[in-house]
């Protein structure tokens, strides 16, 4: 039989002071402890997960999470089933970001929410889609559109059909925080991602972009590529020891005075030859002819916008009730997958008999 809500409060008390015990003597000084639970709601705790753990879970279970698996890391659409995606970016974030903070004794529950959620407010087609709906924005509304902030509106707003996640202050900090356009978060375990989310997208974008036939390995710099490794796995292992063991001795999550710089020069030669490169920009071209087509479609015709309860790969609905129109074409459009973007495009510009 159920226990009672008083005899569940009891229970999720032992199992609170347990694992409070636990951190006390598990983890540094210098680490973000799990209790007490700072939500803008109130909520009772759980008999068997600490409040970062449940974010956790809740962020795994929402349709913006599921829906990365079907956005672009670097590569629009592309032949083969090797390269990057949105989601296989966050768990490889996720991943490291847990060994970093294991190695330092802080909360590896808390980097996990905030790297699984992190970048759940991305656009379809990636750092091109983001840049393309931003500029849209400025003109048509004078707005602004970063992705970070956008992850942390999903989970404040969109989600659970204008609900929210309800997530720990903490949680939700590190999210917004995690791109350097906004101030570092204020736990180290948010600093954690912030740095690992470079380290990641730096080198698995090296491996995708070999693939695809953009670079040879012999063309990356031989300074950085001296220092860090020859390959994805040797470079990240490196940028790894040195972060924990350079911020061991700083008492903060840094980078060594080689490491560091090396992965700068390697992302600069990535923005140079890759990200804002002759092939990526050809593609920036199309792209910025579908996102921009939508936008000017659904701000003349609002009435085609779902409600704020919609759901499926078109996202949580455009807008909270009573929102903008700005806000409402920006969480559509952001919400979408690649192939829902695509599909939205082709069914409003080209004849139904030629899509076919």
């Amino acid at each position: 039989m159920m226990g009672t809500a008083t005899d569940k409060a009891t229970v999720a008390a032992g199992f609170a002071r347990r694992w409070r015990a636990q951190e006390q003597r598990a983890l540094s000084s210098l680490a973000t402890r799990s209790y007490p639970a700072r939500r803008a709601r109130a909520e009772e705790e759980c008999e068997l997960r600490t409040p970062f753990q449940r974010d956790r879970d809740r962020i795994v279970h929402c349709k913006a999470f599921r829906r990365l698996k079907h956005k672009t890391q670097v590569f629009v659409a592309p032949e083969g089933d090797h390269y990057r995606t949105r989601l296989t970016h966050t768990l490889e974030v996720t991943t490291i970001s847990r060994t970093v903070a294991r190695a330092l004794r802080l909360n590896e529950d808390l980097v996990e929410a905030i790297g699984l959620g992190h970048d759940l407010g991305h656009p379809p087609f990636g750092h091109i889609g983001e840049d393309v709906l931003d500029r849209c924005a400025k003109r048509r509304f004078g707005q602004d559109f970063r992705h970070n902030e956008h992850s942390l509106r999903v989970v404040d707003v969109l989600e659970r059909a204008g609900a929210g996640l309800n997530l720990t202050e903490q949680v939700r900090e590190g999210i917004v925080g995690h791109s350097s356009r906004a101030a570092p978060p204020a736990t180290l375990e948010g600093r954690i991602v912030r740095v690992i989310d470079r380290v990641a997208y730096i080198n698995h974008d090296i491996d995708d972009a070999v693939r695809a036939g953009l670079l040879r390995v012999h063309d990356l710099p031989a300074e950085p590529i001296a220092v860090l490794g020859a390959d994805s796995s040797a470079r990240i292992d490196t940028l790894v020891h040195d972060m924990v063991e350079s911020s061991e001795r700083a008492g903060d999550i840094v980078q060594g005075p080689e490491a560091g710089p090396a992965m700068s020069q390697l992302r600069e030669f990535m923005f140079e030859n890759v990200y804002l490169g002759p092939a990526v920009r050809a593609e920036h071209a199309k792209i910025a002819g579908v996102l921009s087509t939508l936008f000017e479609h659904y701000t003349e015709h609002p009435e085609l916008l779902p409600p704020a309860d919609g759901g499926g790969e078109r996202g949580e609905g455009a807008g909270g009730p009573g929102e903008d129109l700005a806000r409402r074409v920006i969480d559509y459009l952001a919400g979408m997958t690649d192939r829902y973007c695509i599909a939205e495009y082709t069914r409003l510009e080209v004849p139904q008999a030629f899509a076919r």
